[in-house]
């Protein structure tokens, strides 16, 4: 089934209380167990990972909760996983546990390992990008062991350097010469990861983020509002870490000239990683030139109710419990473990 190109009401979907009685849910998350408030290196990561298993919990489902990899070791007395346990510490952690569900025959939220490892390498999302005729801008993916060459590296008169498969703007640098580039790349690899060159683009990020519910959906975009368009947001920054000097304000995105084009350029890629139950997809726009470009996809990312998704389902109509709720009925549905209408 194909996206629809502009925003749709949501009617939300529940999970029948015959099947919440019947089936048994377990939630991962890193911070599962946490008791809310601030974590001294993940920060709000783990308010949210609190705030899911809150939600989860008001849905009146037969829920248990882990916060390790290992109780997917064995196969668990499950039925169903909602996995938040994407920043496992190691490359390619976010396959894992659709890798360990696929294995035990456990449904689960969420897209196939092999997409979701297609939608966290950035510099590969890209040639998806490009394949769905999509604007991206010139990138370079410098793999941990391979040639680092300046010939490779795409004309900018400034960098943005970056793990490709970061989340958050962990590891975020900017460089303005080829030295600074090969010094952040050297950095990267030193930690383990492949490091994706960009030039730097001027402009605001528009928000575009995807629900399944009875067949997929565009949810409202948003768009990130900044004072200061040339500063890089860093991960202690998003993590609430540090203070945050640069002010931004996420809102609707309704642009009459330019919404409707990045929307059908979204529902472009999102036709190309579909099922994957949630995600949002990202754009940078700059209005002065009227460029749009991909940026990156995020599938199954962060759900806290201050963030993109949460936010966009919130303008359709959806609480925070009726959001997880109909991401896990549509999960369950796909899956032949319910029927929903």
């Amino acid at each position: 089934m194909a996206y629809s190109t502009l925003p749709a009401s949501i009617e939300p979907l529940t999970i029948p209380d015959e099947s919440k009685e019947r089936l048994k849910f377990l939630y991962m998350a890193k911070h599962a167990l946490w008791g809310g408030g601030m974590h001294p290196e993940d920060g709000n990561h783990a308010i949210y990972h609190h705030e899911v298993r809150t939600s989860l919990e008001s849905l009146g489902i037969n829920l248990q909760v882990a916060d390790n990899y290992s109780v997917l070791f064995e196969r668990p007395d499950v039925d169903f996983v909602f996995p938040l346990l994407n920043r496992g510490g190691f490359v390619n952690s976010e396959m894992l546990i659709p890798l360990l569900c696929n294995m035990h025959r456990i449904a689960y939220v969420g897209a196939m390992p092999f997409i979701r490892g297609l939608g966290d390498d950035k510099s590969v999302s890209k040639l998806v990008s490009e394949k769905a005729g999509v604007p991206t801008a010139p990138w370079f993916c410098y793999r941990r062991g391979a040639p680092v060459s300046e010939s490779d590296c795409p004309r900018a008169e400034r960098w943005v350097i970056k793990p490709n498969a970061s989340s958050a703007s962990w590891a975020i640098s900017d460089a303005f010469d080829w030295t600074g580039v090969a010094n952040a790349v050297a950095g990267i690899h030193e930690q383990g990861h492949d490091a994706i060159v960009e030039p730097y683009l001027d402009g605001h990020d528009i928000q575009a983020a995807f629900i399944s519910a009875n067949g997929p959906k565009a949810l409202p975009m948003l768009i990130y509002e900044r004072e200061d368009t040339q500063k890089l947001w860093t991960y202690y920054e998003k993590r609430d870490l540090v203070p945050n000097t640069e002010k931004a304000t996420l809102k609707q995105f309704e642009d009459l000239e330019f919404a409707p084009r990045v929307q059908e350029l979204a529902s472009r890629i999102a036709r190309e990683f579909e099922p994957f139950d949630y995600g949002r997809i990202e754009f940078r726009l700059d209005r002065n030139t009227g460029d749009i470009n991909f940026i990156e996809i995020n599938l199954n990312c962060n759900l806290w109710s201050e963030k993109v998704v949460a936010k966009s389902a919130a303008v359709a109509g959806l609480s925070h419990p009726q959001l997880l709720e109909t991401i896990i009925a549509e999960g369950l549905r796909r899956n032949g473990l319910i029927q929903t209408g």
